[in-house]
């Protein structure tokens, strides 16, 4: 594989970086725990208290705007209520420390392996040197303190790495005029499935997804079929190029040998994610 084409290799990368965070995050249930401690009454509300808490405490329009794709007050119901019952710090701690336990158990044998601190090293050099203007949920967590632990480390490295795409595909989709609830159709066609059932959208209901699919149609991205049409396919085409360039930046710092190397030690802690089912 060519590592100097740093695009195509921002896009081999991004599964098992993505899968990393979102396990630890989001699946494996031991952030969530640690954050109901606080009096959370929900899965919804650890995950906004805990992928905002870099942001600090803001009106629930800034983090709207910075998650992008969620539908107008689902932020609301939970930003700033959220804050009432624990600070952004007490919220970053406890998230690490579950997300840290999450990876561990994941990783299994594998945590006290070589591969994990070089991993870390490296992902984190990567990380922590992509630039930061226009990318707001990046940058707070950039201000972040690194973890010693190589457990940690490297979770915390493949957050940074994954969020810093994420402002990176949101500029994307608003360089292409796709709003968050189109994002989340575009997806769904694109994989072939069909958007109300959806996961991230179905709970909108039939009528509000099908004005989303309506209005995607009058532009000529989804054809009569209810499919993405050929300008939909090619938009979907051209924002996952764009957001792969901009995500390119992150590796720059990464000699070509690290590079490779990452791609090796990330081959392994994605086959550990693998077995998770996940």
């Amino acid at each position: 594989m060519d590592v100097t084409d740093l695009a195509a290799t921002s896009r081999i990368l991004h599964p098992v970086i993505s899968r990393l965070h979102e396990y630890a995050a989001y699946a494996a249930g031991d952030s969530t725990q640690e954050l109901m401690k606080f009096g959370y009454r929900n899965y919804w509300d650890c995950y906004f208290a805990a992928r905002s808490a870099p942001l600090g405490i803001v009106p629930p329009e800034v983090v709207d705007a910075v998650f992008y794709n969620f539908a107008p007050g689902e932020v609301a119901r939970h930003v700033p209520w959220v804050w009432q019952k624990a600070s952004p710090e007490q919220v970053i701690a406890a998230h690490h420390r579950g997300c840290t336990t999450a990876t561990r158990r994941m990783l299994g044998a594998l945590a006290d392996s070589a591969c994990i601190p070089r991993a870390a090293d490296i992902a984190t050099k990567a990380a922590i040197s992509a630039p930061a203007a226009g990318r707001a949920l990046y940058a707070g967590l950039r201000s972040l303190p690194i973890p010693d632990d190589p457990v940690a480390r490297l979770w915390h490295a493949a957050t940074l790495l994954r969020e810093h795409r994420g402002d990176g595909h949101n500029a994307a989709l608003m360089a292409y005029g796709i709003g968050g609830l189109e994002s989340h159709v575009l997806r769904a066609l694109w994989d072939g499935q069909t958007a109300h059932h959806d996961g991230r959208i179905h709970h909108l209901g039939t009528a509000r997804i099908d004005a989303v699919i309506e209005g995607m149609r009058s532009r000529g991205l989804v054809d009569e079929s209810g499919g993405l049409s050929e300008s939909g396919r090619q938009t979907k085409q051209n924002i996952e190029a764009l957001t792969d360039r901009l995500a390119a930046v992150a590796y720059q710092a990464l000699e070509p040998a690290e590079l490779q190397q990452l791609i090796l030690d990330l081959e392994l802690v994605g086959r550990a994610v693998a077995a998770t089912g996940y």
